[in-house]
This record gives structure tokens, sequence and C-alpha cells, in this order.
């Protein structure tokens, strides 16, 4: 039995990183992930859903759902949690690089967090060239940013319900080269198969204020096709998919993505 011990700064990182990989009713001591993390840190898993809990008392988007978590959220929890989220860019890629030594993860391997499995450290796919030349504080905010939107999503294509998670991309709403500022936002991010992330990133499909699918004029254009008409006109109009406990996709960054990507000609 793991003995009782004060919580790190450290360790709250690692927890919050975890936290944010996680939707909000998994955040139990039979949550998998939560068994695995609390024994690479030497705690119960008790304590550390206990902790996690005490975090979700202190996140803004779930008190705006009417979500309460524990209410005994330390001076220090506060001071962590508003530590990691002044500046995402910098504490996520230092979060994961710790999650990554708590688990001993080598540079040739990738650490998933997987809801239904636990924590695991697996061989990285080739890297292509332009991740080959991110650094490698870049390359840990996408591994971050990746687990957490596709969990979010409860590891789906928000449109098609896709779960085979080799063919799910983490799309950023806001494009990650020109909003440095919301690279690492949750809600700036869905998950969608690789097929419906090209049409997003080249403005082929958008989501409107209800969630609901829209395709461009162009993209109606080529609807005579068998391989547009089933994978495109089948789901127009259809509402984004998420479980009922997720976070939902920023509004606003949506609205952006319209007004500026999105090719209505």
């Amino acid at each position: 039995m793991a003995m009782r011990k004060n919580w790190t700064r450290d360790e709250l990182l690692i927890a919050l990183n975890i936290y944010h990989k996680l939707n909000f009713g998994q955040l139990h001591a039979r949550q998998p992930v939560i068994v695995n993390l609390a024994e690479k840190m030497g705690r119960g898993a008790n304590s550390l859903a206990m902790k996690l809990n005490n975090l979700a008392s202190l996140d803004p988007v779930l008190k705006l759902r009417g979500i309460q978590g524990l209410s005994g959220a330390s001076a220090l929890d506060q001071s962590v949690w508003n530590e990691f989220h002044l500046d995402l860019n910098e504490t996520i890629p230092a979060s994961e690089e710790a999650l990554r030594q708590l688990f001993a993860a080598g540079e040739s391997t990738v650490v998933e967090v997987l809801p239904k499995e636990g924590v695991k450290v697996k061989k990285a796919p080739p890297h292509g060239p332009t991740e080959f030349l991110a650094s490698t504080k870049q390359r840990r905010g996408q591994e971050f940013f990746r687990d957490a939107v596709l969990n979010n999503f409860g590891g789906r294509c928000g449109v098609t319900q896709l779960a085979l998670r080799e063919l799910l991309v983490a799309s950023h709403i806001l494009p990650w080269g020109m909003n440095e500022k919301e690279r690492l936002n949750v809600r700036n991010g869905l998950a969608l198969s690789r097929l419906y992330d090209a049409a997003f990133d080249r403005g082929l499909i958008a989501f409107d204020e209800n969630l609901k699918l829209l395709l461009s004029n162009r993209l109606k254009l080529e609807l005579p096709q068998r391989a547009v008409a089933e994978s495109f006109a089948a789901y127009a109009g259809q509402c984004l998919i998420l479980p009922n406990d997720a976070t939902l996709p920023d509004l606003a960054f949506l609205s952006e993505h319209r007004a500026k990507i999105f090719s209505q000609s």
C-alpha cells in the first residue's frame, strides 16, 4: 500500500497532463490510465483520482457547464494550475517530457494515453520530413495535443465515428503556424479521419455555430462522384459527435475558420 506523502510541483504537472487527456467521467480509481500512473508515482489510485478531482474544481470550462470537482484543492494545486495554463507552449512540452521520463520512454518510442487500456509506450512511427525537423519541444507539444484531442472525442472521428487511431488526426481549427497562443489548446482541436482533416485544413468543409457539418460549394460540385457522395454528402448537416462529458470546440475558433479558410466560392 502506497504511503501518504505530499504532492510536489513536478507530480502535479504530470497529473495536469493526464487530467487534460481524460474526460471528467473518467476521473476514478478504476480508470486504467490512473491505475498505471499511480503505480509509477508510487501512489494509490484513489489518491491520484482524488487529486485529479481536486484539480477539476479549478477548471473554468467545467464550471461553465455546472460541473464541480472535489473541494479540496490546495494552495499548491491552484499555483501549479495557474502556472500550467499561463503559457501552454512552455508547460505542456515540459509536462509531456516528465511523463515520458516517468515511464522510461526512449526517443524511438511514443507514449500514448489510452483511456480503455492505460498508458502505453510504443515504437514510434517513421518520422516525416516535417516531424524530423521539429524541435523536441514542438514534438512533445504535438504528442500531448494528439492524445488530448483524440481522447476528448472518445477516440473516434467526430464525423464518421471511425475508431482506428492510426487513421485519426488531431486537427487544429486555427492553424498551428498562425496561432501560436492556441496551438495546444484542446478547444482548438477536432478529432477527424485523415480524409476529413485534409478537407477541413483546405477549407472544403467547416462546422457551423451548432457544430453541423458544412460542405463548400467546390465540394458540392463533385457530388456526382460516388466517393464524394458517400464520404461527404452522407454526413452533411450532421452535428459533431462527442462524449457527453467532452470539452466542446471553441465556437469562436470555428467561426474564424469559416471566415478565413472555408471555401464558399
